[in-house]
């Protein structure tokens, strides 16, 4: 691999799991139908710029339907203190429509994709900080989905951004080698969901259109014991109609840093959900190509290379 720098994606692929205790399914339905028909435009972008992508996919997806998903349930269930964060009573109680909860199709699109790597974002979007659940529970539900996903995987990225020293410890041991990290920035660190105030949230997204944390680049020490972490410099915020007029300072967020890192040959990495695209997707579409394009006037400019997280 190049010593130039690097452009790397991760896409976090959970549907409805990963919104289920925060949005009722009514007031997200077009957002998370839609990822159906925004994954295939995202991966014709991906395979026309060449862009070798993380796709870090929750378990769950692998089903056909609800019956097959009670199939492949862990060992031990987790028992979150606050109950809506847990998705068995969940599946208990609801029909699962296969559109909100399952993707096969997908998962095998993305497969069949050149450059794209598939990356667990665990069976069940588990929560690795939260109150009540246990490392045993938390290493079944990995099992789970590392048997569930063939054994192909060798990248994590933990839902929420959740994880401490013990859970990437468990993940190293399942054989997993590499994490997709927070960045460096304090507001950023890894926290309980119950610790996220206001405060954080407007933090970052002001920080999504000015510069308040720095570039977010950063070199992979590839010599630390453990996993390595290929953090996270930036989550690309989906179109607002209503932030219309901020786009033009969002683009040039991304753009400022990509080149800071094409020159100082540093890493960027850039993240985000395709659910975010299920609402004005070809605005959303639109905004990552010209990232793209960006992309590859400096592979060309400086050798700037795309690399998914497992090829670090």
């Amino acid at each position: 691999m190049s010593n130039n720098g690097n452009f790397t994606i991760s896409l976090d692929f959970e549907l409805y799991w990963g919104m289920r205790d925060v949005v009722t399914i009514e007031n997200y339905s077009e957002n998370i139908r839609n990822v159906h028909v925004v994954i295939p435009k995202i991966l014709h972008l991906f395979q026309e710029y060449e862009i070798h992508a993380t796709w870090a996919i929750v378990g769950f997806l692998y089903a056909k339907d609800k019956v097959e998903l009670l199939s492949i349930f862990p060992k031990e269930l987790p028992q979150y203190t606050i109950e809506r964060y847990n998705p068995y009573d969940y599946i208990d109680s609801n029909p699962l429509e296969k559109e909100f909860h399952f993707a096969p199709e997908c998962i095998k699109l993305i497969k069949q994709t050149p450059y794209q790597e598939i990356a667990t974002h665990t069976l069940s979007h588990y929560y690795a900080l939260e109150q009540g659940q246990t490392a045993e529970q938390f290493k079944s539900d990995l099992d789970s989905a590392i048997k569930v996903q063939e054994n192909e995987i060798r990248s994590i990225v933990f839902p929420r951004n959740q994880y401490d020293s013990k859970s990437l410890e468990i993940a190293g041991s399942a054989g997993l080698r590499f994490y997709r990290g927070n960045p460096g920035f304090s507001l950023y660190k890894s926290r309980m969901f119950k610790e996220e105030n206001n405060l954080i949230r407007i933090f970052r997204f002001m920080d999504a259109y000015i510069n308040l944390s720095g570039q977010n680049t950063f070199i992979v020490d590839k010599n630390v014991p453990g996993m390595v972490n290929v953090p996270a410099s930036k989550f690309l915020r989906p179109y607002s109609k209503r932030l219309s007029f901020l786009e033009e300072l969002k683009f040039r967020r991304i753009k400022n840093a990509m080149v800071y890192a094409a020159k100082k040959k540093e890493n960027y990495h850039l993240w985000w959900h395709p659910h975010n695209f299920g609402k004005d997707t070809e605005k959303n579409l639109v905004f990552l190509e010209k990232i793209l394009i960006e992309f590859r006037w400096l592979k060309n400019q400086y050798g700037f290379e795309s690399k998914s997280i497992g090829e670090y």
